[in-house]
Formats: structure tokens, sequence, C-alpha cells
């Protein structure tokens, strides 16, 4: 069950965040935010997180310099939390661009929120 699930939002657009924080409490997943990649870092480091759902474009370190950075951690339960893309110029990127750095999967914005509890739910082994 989702209850005892902790997901990290990544994203630095206060509506979307709030939105997708909403959805996913709904179901009953602990969330974690973070509005830049060092707080990406920080989160990763000083929490267990089951699932990231990583925006691309947050400052700092983007999200595919962060997601990198996760998969280098030395700590494997850090370096193998699913991450999961969300981006609104996915046509920038490739599936291979999002596999070199070690992101499970993308989700297009405007997010389709079913999609986005579906991913989540398959991520934190919940299907």
């Amino acid at each position: 069950m989702a209850d005892n699930k902790t997901i990290l939002i990544a994203e630095d657009s206060s509506v979307i965040l709030n939105l997708t924080k909403k959805i996913l409490e709904l179901q009953n997943y602990k969330i974690l935010t973070a509005k830049n990649g060092s707080e990406v870092i920080k989160q990763v480091e000083n929490n267990k997180i089951d699932a990231i759902l990583m925006d691309l474009n947050i400052p700092i370190k983007n999200g595919m310099e962060c997601s990198k950075e996760i998969r280098a951690h030395k700590d494997e339960q850090i370096s193998n939390i699913p991450i999961i893309a969300v981006t609104g110029n996915a046509n920038n990127y490739t599936m291979e661009d999002f596999k070199e750095v070690g992101i499970n999967e993308y989700l297009p914005k405007p997010l389709d929120f079913d999609m986005l509890v579906q991913t989540v739910k398959k991520h934190t082994g919940e299907l």
C-alpha cells in the first residue's frame, strides 16, 4: 500500500508541484519536495525515498545532472531509487539520453494525472 511510500517531487513550478502533491497525497503517498537540484540531492541523502518525480528543468542542477549524480551515489539504496522524468520538452531528449543518466521512465507535461498515479505505482511496486 502507498501508506508507507515516500515520493520526492523535484519541481520549480509551485502550481505543478502543488497539483502533483495533492494527487499523490490522495493516493496516500508521503510527499517530499525539492525546488532545485541541490535540494534533490539533500532530500535523497536524508530520507528514504521510494521514487522521484524529476522535472528536467529545475535550477542549480537540472534533472539530468541530478539523475546522473543519484545513479553514481555510493549508497545503493540511493543509487537504485526509481527516477521518473517529467518534462514539457521531451523532444529535446531521446529515450537513450534518459537511459544514459539512469532515468527509468518519463512523463510529458501537461501531466496526465491517471498516468502519473499508474507510473508511480508501477515504480513503487504497487502494480
